[in-house]
């Protein structure tokens, strides 16, 4: 059986290793945009819990400023003759 000469086989081991490659590139990026989508999400989510304290304290606040106000008596109204 004569041996190979042509480069069919060369070619066909360069792209396995081609696809390989890229294959891998694909995985590192995919694994690369998953960690920057749950780092911004739990930016999100701590801004949003910054928000939400300053809010409630800010609630929390007005509320005891109503309580320290005195309550107002409504000035009766002038009956017309």
């Amino acid at each position: 059986m004569p041996a190979r000469t042509d480069n069919a086989e060369p070619n066909a081991v360069r792209a396995r290793a081609e696809a390989n490659f890229k294959k891998e590139e694909r995985a590192k990026e995919g694994a690369k945009a998953m960690l920057e989508y749950e780092a911004s999400g739990r930016e999100i989510r701590e801004n949003m819990a910054k928000l939400k304290a300053l809010r409630l304290a800010k609630q929390a606040a007005d509320g005891a400023k109503e309580a320290a106000k005195p309550a107002k008596i409504p000035a009766k109204k002038a009956r017309k003759a």
